[in-house]
């Protein structure tokens, strides 16, 4: 299945909410998952980004939905990237 990463930068809002319900970023999470994507990994980060997923999709439209319902919250901007693992690049080049 594809992966992608996704880079979240928390709004103001967002911190709020955070601060006052920090459960809110493993009901997120479950919120990704009835949208047809699944979190395999996610960290907390300090700089540019709050946080880095790394979240599995059938397709780029669902990671496109996820992405879209997410970021309409108001809570959080997020960047979405395709990854590919080094073996599947390394094939591409060859």
């Amino acid at each position: 299945m594809p992966t992608y990463i996704l880079l979240s930068s928390l709004s103001t809002q967002g911190v709020q909410t955070l601060k006052s319900n920090p459960e809110r970023l493993r009901e997120v999470n479950r919120d990704v998952e009835e949208l047809g994507a699944k979190v395999l990994h996610q960290w907390a980060t300090l700089g540019d980004f709050d946080f880095v997923n790394v979240v599995e999709a059938p397709d780029t439209e669902t990671v496109a939905r996820v992405s879209v319902a997410l970021a309409a919250r108001g809570s959080t901007r997020i960047q979405t990237l395709p990854a590919l693992t080094i073996d599947d690049f390394v094939k591409t080049l060859s």
